[in-house]
Order: C-alpha cells, then sequence, then structure tokens
C-alpha cells in the first residue's frame, strides 16, 4: 500500500524551478530518504507534501488525500520536525506534548498515556518537568520527535533532523528514527550520507530540483562498482584525459570506480607518472552511499 504518491510535481519561485516534475511513491511503513545538497529541492518537497506550501503543478496524496485540495486531512495524519526548533522554550517537555496532543483531539487518558510512552521512546522521562529552556539541542530535537509523533501519525517527516548535533547524540537520533520504523512511515530529508545509507528502506538522490536516482541504498551502491580508487594529487585533470574507468574528479581529488582496485591502481599510478601527476596519496575502499552521491553529481565523470 502506498502512504505517499507523487506525480509530476512542480514548484516555482521566481521563475526557478525549486522542485522540477519529480513523481515517486512511498510504501507504508517505509524509511525514504531525500538525499542532497542545500538547494537540491528537499526541503521543498516535504513542505509541498506536509500542506505548507502549494505546487506550482502535478499531483501528491498522503495518507490518500490530495495535499492541495485537502490540507486539513492531510494534517490530521501527519507529524513534522522541521530543521529549526518549534518548541515552547517555556514550557517543560511535559506541557509541550499536551499542548501538541490536544491540538490532535487526544482525550485526556489518551494523552497521558502518550506522553509517557513518547518521552520513554526518547529517553527523556526524567526529564518530563523540565522546562525545555534548560534543554541542550539534542534534547530539544528528541523531544521534537517525540511531540511529532505523540498523536500516532501515519507519515513523519523529518527535515534534516541531525542538523548540528554532534556524533553521539546523532547516532542516538537514528535509534529513535529506527523505533519509529513500522507503525509510521517516514520521510527523512538529509545531507548527511550515512544517515540516509543507515537508515532508509529506499533513497531518492535530488539536485537542482530532479530525482537523479531512486533505489535501495545497496541497489545503487552495486552501481557504483566493487572498489574506489580515491587519488589526491596534483594535475589530475592530465590523468582524467587517459584513464578508461568511470570517475569523478573535483578539484585534487578523484575516484576512480573499478571492479579490482588491488590490480588496476598499479596501472593508476604507472599512467599517473608518465602524464604528469603527481599522486600524493591513494586509498582503495568499498563505495558507499557518498560514491554514489559523487558519481551522479560532480563533473566531470566519464560513464
Amino acid at each position: 500500500m502506498e502512504t505517499i504518491e507523487v506525480k509530476n510535481l512542480v514548484k516555482v519561485f521566481n521563475g526557478v524551478r525549486a522542485v522540477d516534475d519529480i513523481s515517486f511513491d512511498v510504501s507504508e511503513g517505509e524509511i525514504f530518504g531525500l538525499l542532497g545538497p542545500n538547494g537540491a529541492g528537499k526541503t521543498t518537497t516535504t513542505l509541498i507534501l506536509a500542506t505548507l506550501l502549494k505546487p506550482t503543478s502535478g499531483e501528491a496524496r498522503v495518507a490518500g488525500y490530495d495535499v492541495a485540495k485537502e490540507p486539513a486531512k492531510v494534517r490530521r495524519h501527519i507529524g513534522v520536525v522541521f530543521q529549526e526548533t518549534t518548541l515552547d522554550l517555556d514550557l517543560t517537555a511535559r506541557e509541550n506534548l499536551d499542548f501538541h496532543a490536544r491540538l490532535y483531539g487526544l482525550s485526556k487518558l489518551e494523552r497521558e498515556r502518550r506522553i509517557r510512552e513518547a518521552l520513554e521512546l526518547v529517553d527523556l522521562h526524567d526529564k518530563a518537568d523540565v522546562v525545555v529552556k534548560k534543554f541542550s539541542g539534542g534534547m530539544k530535537r528528541k523531544l521534537e520527535i517525540a511531540r511529532g509523533l505523540i498523536h500516532f501519525p501515519a507519515v513523519l517527516f523529518l527535515d534534516e533532523p541531525t542538523t548540528g548535533l554532534d556524533a553521539h547524540t546523532r547516532r542516538r537520533i537514528w535509534k529513535y528514527i529506527l523505533d519509529a520504523k513500522g507503525d509510521t512511515t517516514v520521510v527523512l530529508t538529509t545531507h548527511y550520507i550515512e544517515e540516509a545509507e543507515k537508515l532508509c528502506d529506499r533513497v531518492a538522490v535530488m539536485n537542482r530540483g530532479r530525482i537523479i536516482a531512486l533505489d535501495k541504498p545497496g541497489n545503487l551502491i552495486k552501481a557504483v562498482g566493487r572498489d574506489v580508487i580515491i587519488l589526491e594529487g596534483e594535475n589530475l585533470e592530465k590523468l582524467a584525459e587517459k584513464i578508461d574507468f568511470r570517475f569523478a574528479l573535483e578539484g585534487d581529488k578523484m575516484r576512480i570506480y573499478v571492479e579490482r582496485g588491488d590490480e588496476i591502481l598499479p596501472e593508476i599510478i604507472e599512467l599517473s607518472s608518465s602524464v604528469g601527476t603527481k599522486i600524493r596519496s591513494a586509498i582503495i575502499r568499498r563505495p558507499s552511499l557518498e560514491d554514489v552521491f559523487i558519481q551522479l553529481t560532480v563533473r566531470p565523470v566519464r560513464q
């Protein structure tokens, strides 16, 4: 069953297509990632699906409802965690959750139960009666996730949920997102490659408003090749003119996508010497989702 359906969605700002004719579906219980750099169109897409922006053209349905024609019904079935904190800093954690639950019509008994469950989920049960302005950034983010889940949403939108957090807190947030999987469909926007790779069942790679790849992370990685040779050095463009492998060149770094890196690297080093390229370092490793993104978005790339 598809919880989200997007067909030929377009959003234009001042003549610029921030979202440029994208289509995708998200299945019930899936964690779906929108991956891309700042300005790729991820947040704009999320705001349209959350009914906070109207599309210029195209269609989108969330939980069975049209986002443009039935926004109130969509809102009853979604939770949203924005990039910026939207908590009331002068209320306690419990009061923030209680206020949100009241907006969704939960009874007193339901509110008390859900507040308890949500605070337990994000390890804030012992901070329930602490004023939020005393919370750290990570604690505020955890509380926002709890708030987004308090009313049993069919879909939870997480817009860059771990931006600005330290690595330890980021991984704890990942755990809470994974714990929500199944009961709730999650749409996650991120520019952290590792985050998308760890959490998402499928990933749509966005760049300049368009979806340039969409698949399971493992399948996207397999398409890169078995090995990635990463070179750092000088005059790499001279080497780029001579090699016959797929590559991405960005400044003083080149990524070469091959099947047998240990066999190919000596050839690359020998060739670089003959064309006047100076190699400072060379490593071979298995590809990651980062390599997928770079191969798709960095130019020049020879296929």
